[in-house]
């Protein structure tokens, strides 16, 4: 005989009609390497209002995942040296380890004229 409780009507109930968002990989530490490059920053996908003298960077939207890492702080690295930037957007056309930097952060770190440059970061 087939018993059913008000408990198990509930968790039945609950678990057809709500969505389980998957757990957000926290990478705290791990080490990325990839093209870095400039963009014109504007309103960032994190909901804030940048411009070029900001020092600012927009992660790739793998990274982005669903802003996890909005305001988030880094240190790019390149030819010895480093700049910080602030997590505030995210890169559509970017690789995992790639990232685009406002102007004001690129010129800490490069030329423009180089455009893409290899670049080391950590979260």
């Amino acid at each position: 005989m087939l018993r059913i409780t008000l408990a198990s009507v509930l968790l039945s109930v609950f678990l057809s009609t709500s969505t389980i968002a998957a757990p957000v990989i926290q990478r705290r530490g791990e080490s990325f390497s990839g093209d870095g490059t400039f963009y014109q920053p504007g309103l960032g996908s994190c909901g804030k209002q940048n411009d070029e003298s900001d020092m600012i960077a927009a992660l790739s939207s793998s990274l982005m995942s669903q802003g996890h890492y909005c305001g988030k702080q880094i240190t790019v690295e390149y030819g010895g040296k480093s700049v910080d930037v602030t997590i505030v957007d995210s890169c559509p056309g970017c690789s995992e380890g790639d990232m685009d930097l406002s102007p004001a952060a690129f010129s800490e770190l490069a030329s423009f004229d180089k455009g893409r440059i290899p670049i080391t970061w950590s979260l």
